[in-house]
Order: structure tokens, then C-alpha cells, then sequence
């Protein structure tokens, strides 16, 4: 198998997630012409020629001689792209290690469509990434069935590591769904929690603009804290807290307003839709 420097990589779709991908790989040097995009918008197309790399409409021009082939498409689109994909696969020929981040879609069904004519499938994997790839912050959740290699896995731990800083295997492919639920959806739930801290200081008579500044900075400054400090939340939290002081005050709110339920029952909700969208 051979690194993720030396590997030709197929992008089946070229979106935003794909283009957080590809730049992270173009990051850590791995060869422009080794990357080949298949996408039928014209606007995304020209988007990813401006990188550098290959592009083209046809996902079998740019899957048929890939090492690695990522399937970045819709999940309405992905049963078409992988059975085009599986069938264009000449018999006997090595088939590459295949990378789907389309939410929901199980192993089973994926491997199943890309079932090639000589009844061989590839191995393959699914991944969850997050929306902070896009600024290589990602958090990633992945689980592979059991025939794929601790080479391949090293593969697509580099090619997930261009992008996210964290990238976490789970055993059990529902915990996908969960992971789906944390890291998959977090980010909104943060950049909802700024929203709302941002609106309530400024009906509070503080400048929007001001408000705004002190929020991002808030919250970008707390996430740091929580991957270098050797504290728990929990830990870092009550580092912050002053008996009976003001933060003390809010957390109590929260308490009162039962913010911990609010927590489980929508990580609960995401993780149920993920799950359900897969048997959609």
C-alpha cells in the first residue's frame, strides 16, 4: 500500500467538505496531479481546477486507476455512484480502498454497491467528519469492516489527519450515528450557543459588533483551553465558578432550566435521525 504522499486519489464529489480535504492533503505535500475530482457542477469543477488538481465529470475516469477513492456525494446520489463505480472495475484488477462520508449510509449497503462483475468489493470505510475541517480543526469518527488492513487504515489515518485533529475509530458501526450526534452536528450547537450569548448582551445595551468579538473570542479561547489543559470540563469549569459569584449565578440557570437535559435529549434526537436516515 503505498503512502498517502505516493497514492492517486479519486474525489467523488467536490464539495465543501471535499475541498477542506484536498487542500489539507495539498498541505502536507502530496502531489497535485495525484488528486483527480469527478463533479458535475460546473462552479464546484472550476473550484477544484483552481487548486491544481484533476478534474472531470466522469466518476469512472477518476475512480479507475485511484488507490483511494472518497465518496463526498449526497446520500440520495451514493447507491448510482457506487454501483457506476463497482461496475466499471475490471475483474481481477486491484481495487482501491473506498472512503465514504456520506451521512447514514451503512457499510453493508455501500459494500454491496460496489460489488464489482467478478463478485469482489472493495474495503471500505465510514467516515463522519465535521464542518471545522474546513479550517483544519476536524473531528473525525470511522469504522471499517474487518477486511480492512492496518495499511489501509494507516492510509486513511493520514488522509483524515490533513484535516482533522482528532480521528476516533469506533467498533461498533451504530456509534457512527452517535458520533454523528457529537461531533458531526457539535459545531452548530456551539455556533448556536454564540448566537444566543451574542443576542442576550446585546439587549443588554452592548454594541453588536463588540458583542460579537468578545463571544468568538470566548468560545475559540474555551475550546483551546479543552485540548491543551490536562483539567476535565467538569475541572475547568468549576475553575471558573466562585461560590455564589456571577458565574455561579448562570450555571444555576442553567440548572433550573435543566440545560443538561436539553444537552442529552438533542444529542439524542441527532444521533436518532443519523440513524434513521441510514435505513431511508
Amino acid at each position: 500500500m503505498p503512502s498517502i504522499q505516493e497514492s492517486k486519489l479519486a474525489f467523488i464529489g467536490g464539495g465543501n467538505m471535499a475541498s477542506a480535504i484536498i487542500g489539507g492533503l495539498l498541505s502536507k505535500g502530496v502531489n497535485k496531479q495525484n488528486i483527480c475530482v469527478s463533479e458535475p457542477w460546473d462552479v464546484n469543477r472550476e473550484k477544484m481546477a483552481a487548486l491544481g488538481v484533476r478534474t472531470t465529470t466522469s466518476n469512472v475516469e477518476a475512480g479507475g486507476d485511484a488507490d483511494l477513492v472518497i465518496i463526498a456525494v449526497k446520500p440520495q446520489v451514493a447507491k448510482s455512484v457506487c454501483e457506476e463505480l463497482g461496475g466499471a472495475w475490471s475483474p481481477r484488477a486491484t481495487l482501491p480502498v473506498v472512503v465514504s462520508i456520506a451521512a447514514g449510509i451503512t457499510l453493508d449497503s455501500l459494500k454491496g454497491w460496489l460489488t464489482t462483475s467478478d463478485s469482489r468489493t472493495a474495503h471500505t470505510v465510514r467516515v463522519m467528519p465535521n464542518t471545522p475541517a474546513l479550517v483544519g480543526e476536524g473531528a473525525s469518527g470511522a469504522f471499517a469492516g474487518a477486511d480492512i488492513t492496518p495499511d489501509e487504515k494507516d492510509l486513511v489515518n493520514a488522509m483524515l489527519g490533513s484535516v482533522s485533529k482528532a480521528t476516533e475509530w469506533v467498533d461498533r458501526e451504530e456509534l457512527l450515528d452517535v458520533v454523528t450526534g457529537l461531533s458531526g452536528s457539535g459545531p452548530a450547537y456551539f455556533f448556536a450557543m454564540v448566537e444566543h450569548l451574542i443576542a442576550s448582551a446585546t439587549a443588554l445595551g452592548l454594541p453588536e459588533e463588540q458583542a460579537t468579538r468578545l463571544a468568538t473570542q470566548t468560545c475559540l479561547g474555551a475550546g483551546k483551553m479543552l485540548v491543551e489543559s490536562a483539567d476535565s470540563p467538569s475541572q475547568l469549569r468549576k475553575n471558573v465558578t466562585s461560590p455564589n459569584g456571577t458565574t455561579y449565578a448562570a450555571l444555576q440557570t442553567f440548572e433550573s432550566l435543566d440545560f443538561k437535559e436539553i444537552v442529552d435529549k438533542s444529542v439524542q434526537a441527532a444521533t436518532a435521525r443519523s440513524a434513521e436516515l441510514g435505513k431511508s
